[in-house]
């Protein structure tokens, strides 16, 4: 692989609700000791794998929780301390079942309200990502369907 190859990842904003209506939705935040931040589940793709089924599979990976895709949201571009350029495609998923266990990728896992995800977020691309997550969830009805 070349040294400034771009590196492509693929992730979600996980969704529960958490009340009576659209205002009490919770997003999930995972921490990773690695780096020590708070940021959304993501990874790069196993080799032949789709982008949304990637996306699927590091979700569960990090947080237990098998997902209900709804829609392709905001992609965030930015450069690694390493030089080279990352890509990352999200999209808007609803947690389907599952319990989140820390492993060695993420020790830590959070239902936050959107409100409070903006402080608890590490990175300012994450925040556009959920301002974006939010904004396509308030087009969906509580079926995931315009």
């Amino acid at each position: 692989m070349e040294p400034n190859h771009e590196i492509l990842a693929n992730g979600g904003v996980v969704v529960r609700q958490g009340g009576s209506d659209r205002e009490n939705y919770l997003c999930a935040v995972v921490h990773r000791p690695r780096y020590d931040d708070w940021s959304f589940p993501k990874g790069k793709l196993d080799h032949g794998e789709e982008p949304l089924e990637g996306a699927l599979r590091e979700v569960l990976e990090e947080t237990g929780y098998r997902c209900r895709p709804l829609k392709e949201i905001l992609s965030t571009r930015y450069t690694e301390p390493s030089g080279r350029s990352k890509i990352v495609r999200y999209w808007l998923m609803v947690a389907a079942g599952g319990e989140f266990a820390p492993n060695e990728e993420v020790d830590a896992m959070a239902w936050v309200p959107f409100n409070i995800a903006k402080n608890v977020l590490s990175y300012d691309r994450d925040q556009q990502v959920l301002d974006s997550a939010r904004e396509a969830l308030d087009a969906l009805d509580i079926n995931g369907q315009t």
